[in-house]
């Protein structure tokens, strides 16, 4: 499908990069999205603005694409589904609807033997008071929310009298395990058993937002091979095609959980970037475009850390060192916990 058009929904920095990894492979794209300012647009060979439920605009970007994917996974199922009678979705909608809810998500998880960190559906205030053995443990809306949006940490039932809470749009509690690590898994999975997998990806937070991610992860080869195992079992369940990120928890008594999945490209995969001669960004547009499968040999151990709000102003005057490179995402405005962009540096 070489020399096709790829319509890429949402032009955050994650398409951005999608639209960077397509251009060095001779794809034109389409960005379709919400934000007129959407910094995609700058690497895009053509841009749609509209609302995701504006049946016009819909019908401008599918004629415009050969084939489409996804930078965000919070994007209505209909119009996913609508788009997929006329052009190929991938990942198929499918994957999509029951990844952006909490509780099918961990449910699908469950229900392949894969741990998950204790949880309970939440429809009402009450509801809580009969699970206090849940507690602590974060309050989170089953829909919608990312970097830390939409999530409540509850230690006690008192907690929940200073939040203002509708319960009627479903909450998920879910128990604290004690943290001693998170890593994550990028898989490319092109077909049935054909698939490129990165090595684990140490990440840390903060404030519900990932800051740091480094290779390789400081973890033991157990968990390293399960991971991999896991996220790989994941995929193939899924019949997913293009790049999937696998979060996982490792608790103190070394016991691996599945935080949650991503049915797209990853922050945590920045790196791949420069680390590898394949990024998880070419490599998703390598799976949905029906392009060679390339094997991955990784390049180099290195860092990523986000640039976050007006970070950047400091990043934009600053000299970089040979193994450093910045990202600048091209966002227009700064805000508070927006990420600006990402510097990644090489490790000898």
């Amino acid at each position: 499908m070489s020399k096709s058009t790829l319509g890429i929904i949402g032009g955050g920095q994650l398409g951005s990069m999608l639209a960077i990894a397509a251009n060095k492979l001779g794809i034109k794209t389409v960005v379709f999205s919400d934000d007129i300012d959407a910094p995609a647009q700058n690497f895009s060979s053509e841009f749609v603005h509209g609302q995701y439920d504006n049946q016009n605009i819909i019908n401008e970007f599918t004629n415009k694409a050969d084939v489409i994917t996804y930078e965000f996974e919070n994007i209505p199922y209909e119009t996913l589904h609508e788009i997929n009678k006329k052009k190929i979705v991938l990942p198929k909608p499918s994957v999509n609807r029951i990844i952006q809810h909490r509780l099918a998500e961990k449910d699908f998880i469950n229900m392949l033997n894969i741990k998950t960190t204790k949880y309970v559906s939440i429809e009402k205030k009450s509801e809580i008071d009969s699970v206090q053995d849940m507690l602590p443990g974060l309050l989170k809306t089953t829909t919608m929310g990312y970097d830390g949006k939409g999530q409540h940490l509850i230690n006690c039932t008192k907690d929940l009298d200073s939040l203002n809470i509708d319960y009627s749009k479903g909450y998920i509690l879910e128990k604290l395990v004690k943290l001693k690590k998170e890593i994550s898994i990028i898989i490319t999975r092109f077909s049935d058993k054909k698939y490129e997998i990165y090595e684990p990806i140490e990440n840390i937070h903060e404030d519900q937002i990932l800051k740091y991610s480094k290779i390789p992860a400081e973890i033991n080869e157990k968990i390293l091979n399960k991971s991999k195992l896991w996220a790989t079992h994941i995929a193939e369940e899924l019949k997913y095609v293009g790049t999937l990120c696998v979060e996982f928890f490792i608790d103190r008594s070394e016991n691996l959980f599945v935080n949650e999945i991503a049915p797209r490209v990853h922050n945590s995969g920045h790196l791949t970037i420069n680390a590898y001669n394949i990024s998880q960004f070419e490599n998703h547009v390598r799976a949905v475009c029906n392009l060679e499968q390339i094997p991955l040999k990784k390049i180099s151990n290195a860092k990523m850390i986000n640039i976050i709000g007006s970070q950047i102003s400091v990043y934009r005057n600053k000299k970089f060192m040979k193994k450093e490179f910045f990202f600048d995402y091209l966002k227009k405005e700064i805000k508070n916990k927006r990420k600006m962009g990402h510097l990644t540096t090489l490790i000898d």
